[in-house]
């Protein structure tokens, strides 16, 4: 099955703009997460979507192929959407550009659970929390998920309620790690869904998804990964990397 990764870069961001081409170990903080995307065994190949004249400089500049698409895209879903259009490609991963750390291992078990099951239409990753401060903190997204692991709700507040005060370790708390894949009809199908009362709320998009009615199938992992929204993440990240 013909899979592709694109990462959706765009130069506008509230908290720092043009983040993407920030220098990171000599290398653009996009360049680390294109690397790292192209070490995917099961990735046929890797696609950057810009939206800006300096990335797609940049991007040729460290060898990698790319693509302008539209200014006007509120989401990475919608230009991932327009990128993806004309390809003849089954799977789409969504790779944050933001995300030097990306893991390839977990690129590929997405890639392979809609391989695997052919009533999957979209998967993410998710991993435990391990600690209060993550639990506690609202930018990091939460999920519970049922018996068959699929999604049952993510949220940026803290879920399942603890109600009868048990242990932390006695819970299973979930982080979602923004990473998807899906089938390329769904992707298609899931940017022209009206946006859901839930995602307005949230300010989730995937919210969207199981508002209307379909599945998202998380895979659980133990890798970790930091997402790049201000200066000083990119020095957190700098000292891992």
């Amino acid at each position: 099955m013909k899979s592709i990764g694109i990462i959706p870069a765009r130069w506008g961001s509230t908290r720092f703009e043009g983040k993407v081409l920030a220098k990171l170990k000599g290398k653009y903080l996009l360049q680390h997460v294109w690397e790292r995307a192209r070490k995917s065994k099961l990735l046929g190949s890797v696609l950057i979507a810009c939206d800006d004249e300096r990335i797609m400089k940049a991007a040729e500049e460290f060898g990698a192929k790319a693509v302008m698409t539209s200014k006007k895209h509120i989401s990475g879903t919608d230009r991932i959407a327009e990128a993806v259009g004309p390809l003849a490609v089954k799977v789409v991963v969504n790779i944050q550009a933001d995300e030097p750390l990306v893991s390839p291992k977990v690129i590929d078990h997405l890639v392979q659970a809609i391989v695997d099951d052919k009533n999957c239409m979209m998967a993410t990753a998710v991993k435990a929390i391990e600690t209060r401060d993550e639990l506690e903190n609202p930018n990091v997204v939460k999920v519970v998920i049922d018996q068959n692991r699929d999604a049952l709700y993510f949220s940026r507040s803290v879920i399942p309620f603890n109600r009868d005060k048990q242990k932390f370790d006695d819970i299973n708390y979930y982080k979602h790690l923004g990473l998807y894949a899906y089938r390329k009809e769904f992707l298609l199908k899931f940017k022209d869904l009206p946006k859901s009362h839930l995602e307005s709320v949230e300010k989730l998009e995937q919210l969207r998804v199981l508002e209307s009615g379909y599945k998202i199938k998380t895979i659980e992992t133990n890798i970790d990964t930091i997402g790049v929204d201000t200066p000083e993440d990119l020095k957190k990240v700098e000292s891992l990397l």
